[in-house]
């Protein structure tokens, strides 16, 4: 029995494919709108910072990677914020409130004139994204059924790994031929496109009646829900390190003409589209083995792309290899969140992406910072290895304390969300 717009009903499997797909579609929208940038660094930095990119075009780009910072700040800010505040909110509607707000603040980031300006409209832009994945996860989860969570989670994030497959080439191809302007312009269509979707296809669903401000924000009095926002905050800052700067590792590094980075971008997006399907299914049998593994991949795709990125295929490799291990990573924190968050759900399906774009922004600037200070552009790979072993260090710490804590008789989360002893 599942809850449609006129009240409860039983959907065809058709129906709820459609709600899936319009879900993932938004998904789609995000990755395209969070993204793009990457593959436009140096359109971007040449029209925003004309008079630095004349001096010196790495200071430019290094510069223009606050774009992406404010992008991930932004997020930060707006999913605990925007689910702690609208968990009670039908669903349904909140997730097409987020889509409006997606509209139109992309719009103003292709629209207004300065980099300050361009600044602020990413940093607002970014507040809607955490709060859209959390509860469009909460509605792909329920569509699924029982025991399919983290394959839910996997499904609405294969939007955003699909976009970086189809979508982020794509618009990356047009704004090398039209200008990064035009590119976010036809993200925000994109999103457009995914409002009218949502409103057709996704059932209603009422939001936690129970659900309160004070109930939601006590997951931040939870010591493994904040282990779980470090793994997501530090250790996906190995991948930002290298995706934020991906453009002039392959022109600059590997020496390839700026008309195949779009294909780079596919490379990350082909592994992100498959390490996601893997993660989810694979944190449904067990988030912590799924975390150790996946963490042990992603440090070695670095290696690899560390020493072989002068190479056309190393550079392939590499970036399929670390796009692929990263977004296994993804849907695996989710549920690891999920479990220690307990009846914080609402913020605990947001919180994810405020860890992960913490290390958006983590890994951005610090690449940025390298740059900036001569070390060239193979550096930001070197950071992220190190941010990936500072991860996967806060796993094992996080999970030698369910041990501990199992030892003493005290209730531990597995991974289907169960509980092992009695609540103390």
């Amino acid at each position: 029995m599942t809850l449609s717009d006129d009240g409860p009903t039983t959907l065809s499997p058709a129906r709820i494919r459609f709600a899936l797909l319009a879900l993932a579609l938004g998904g789609f929208a995000i990755g395209s709108t969070e993204f793009v940038a990457m593959g436009l660094l140096p359109n971007i930095a040449y029209d925003l910072l004309p008079e630095l990119y004349a001096q010196s075009s790495a200071d430019a780009n290094a510069n223009a990677g606050w774009i992406i910072s404010a992008y991930a700040l932004g997020v930060v800010v707006g999913a605990p914020t925007i689910a702690a505040a609208a968990a009670r909110w039908p669903r349904k509607r909140l997730l097409l409130t987020l889509l409006t707000a997606f509209t139109l603040g992309t719009i103003a980031s292709a629209v207004l004139p300065s980099f300050e300006l361009v600044l602020i409209a990413r940093f607002i832009s970014a507040l809607p994204h955490g709060a859209y994945f959390g509860i469009a996860s909460l509605v792909a989860a329920s569509l699924m059924g029982p025991g399919k969570r983290a394959r839910g989670v996997a499904l609405v994030l294969s939007g955003l790994t699909i976009a970086n497959v189809i979508g982020v080439p794509a618009i990356t191809w047009l704004g090398q031929l039209a200008g990064w302007r035009v590119a976010y312009l036809a993200v925000a269509a994109i999103f457009a496109l995914t409002f009218v979707a949502v409103l057709i296809a996704v059932p209603w669903q009422a939001g936690d009646p129970g659900a309160t401000m004070k109930r939601e924000l006590k997951a931040f009095t939870r010591a493994q829900v904040w282990f779980a926002l470090g793994i997501g905050a530090v250790g996906f800052g190995g991948l930002f390190a290298v995706y934020s700067y991906v453009a002039p590792l392959a022109t600059d590094v590997t020496g390839l003409p700026e008309e195949f980075v779009p294909f780079v971008l596919v490379a990350i997006g082909v592994g992100m589209t498959v390490g996601n399907l893997v993660g989810g299914r694979l944190a449904d049998w067990s988030v912590r083995r799924s975390m150790y593994l996946f963490f042990a991949v992603l440090a070695g795709a670095l290696v690899l792309l560390g020493f072989t990125a002068s190479s056309p295929y190393g550079l392939l490799a590499g970036v399929l290899l670390v796009g692929a291990a990263s977004a296994a990573l993804s849907p695996t924190i989710q549920a690891r969140l999920m479990d220690v968050a307990r009846d914080s759900q609402s913020i605990a399906a947001a919180l994810n992406h405020s860890a992960l774009n913490i290390g958006n922004s983590l890994g951005a600037l610090l690449g940025g910072i390298a740059i900036a200070g001569g070390l060239g552009y193979v550096a930001p790979i070197w950071i992220g290895l190190v941010l990936t072993l500072a991860g996967a260090l806060l796993a094992v710490t996080s999970f030698a304390l369910d041990r501990s804590r199992a030892r003493r008789g005290v209730a531990v989360p597995y991974a289907t969300g169960a509980m092992h002893a009695v609540e103390s």
